[in-house]
């Protein structure tokens, strides 16, 4: 084995990693594939011999490029079409995207993660993901993003701060929320139209705002049992719906692959849910303060 094949061998050892990595700093399998194969491009044009960790160098790379495209998205919203050139040793990985992988993957990370990671500041974003899911000592991160240790791991802290929610509302007080919702969401998967009825208020309200109800939604309903048989014949999107936290309340996130599409938020009295509201409109969306709310089975 040469030493260009014992290189490919010894990255595709790392590909797994890598791609772990860069999926959660940018939340899409196809551009996260981009970053890995740029991280072989980059290590194919080094000297590997000067290289003493290529694990952590790999990696650093790998932060360094998802970092660069995070940043570049405040700027630059569309893909990409530039296909990247190929070294020899490693086969590329372009390929199209499989809605149904992608969507398995964002959920085995977690749909309400990433949602809430997507609202981070970049640099945040990869002091979170590198040091909190990969314990990359923070003298390395703050090398990465140019800042200070001390300074590194503040923006560490306030991502923490903002991905578990600390202004939630009282444990007790989730505990009840959490069960109702849950409750609620399994009743819509499974079709449940008296399950789904036992978790709502009587005379619950419904409303949805104007970008919700462009897509055939009642703008507001009230009644339980006439809103649960309007709700089953449309809920579609409830195999994406995850629990988080919304304004410190336990809520629902709707997030294909990912990508916030809507978010259910709800009131809750004698319990039951007794309003819930549906937010579809981006500028609302981006101004709700969502949490994951880290709980078995959600």
């Amino acid at each position: 084995m040469d030493d260009r094949d014992l290189l490919a061998e010894q990255f595709e050892a790392q590909r797994g990693h890598l791609k772990a990595v860069a999926y959660r700093m940018l939340g899409s399998s196809s551009e996260a594939d981009d970053a890995v194969q740029e991280a072989w491009l980059r290590l194919h044009r080094s000297d590997a011999s000067a290289i003493e960790n290529l694990g952590g160098w790999l990696t650093t790379v790998v932060a360094r490029v998802s970092l660069d495209m995070l940043r570049s998205r405040k700027s630059r919203r569309e893909e990409s079409l530039d296909e990247p050139a190929v070294a020899p040793a490693v086969a590329s990985t372009q390929h199209a995207v499989d809605p149904e992988k992608e969507a398995l993957l964002a959920d085995s990370v977690g749909l309400a993660l990433l949602v809430v990671l997507d609202r981070l500041a970049p640099a945040e974003r990869l002091a979170f993901v590198l040091h909190d899911m990969f314990a990359v000592p923070f003298e390395e991160i703050a090398e990465i993003v140019g800042r200070s240790p001390d300074a590194t791991r503040q923006l560490a802290s306030r991502a923490r701060r903002r991905v578990q929610g600390a202004d939630a509302a009282p444990g007790g007080n989730l505990d009840e929320q959490r069960k109702l919702v849950n409750a609620f969401l399994g009743a819509l998967r499974a079709g449940d139209f008296e399950g789904l009825v036992a978790v709502l208020d009587p005379d619950i309200s419904v409303r949805a705002d104007a970008i919700a109800a462009l897509a055939g939604v009642s703008a507001e309903v009230r009644g339980a049992e006439y809103w649960a048989r309007q709700a089953l014949t449309t809920a579609r999107g409830a195999r994406f719906a995850r629990v988080a936290l919304v304004n410190g309340t336990v809520g629902v996130v709707i997030a294909p692959r990912g990508k916030l599409f809507r978010v259910l938020s709800f009131a809750f009295a004698d319990g039951k849910i007794a309003q819930i509201d549906v937010v579809a409109d981006p500028a609302r969306l981006s101004e709700l303060d969502l949490a994951v709310l880290e709980t078995p089975g959600t």
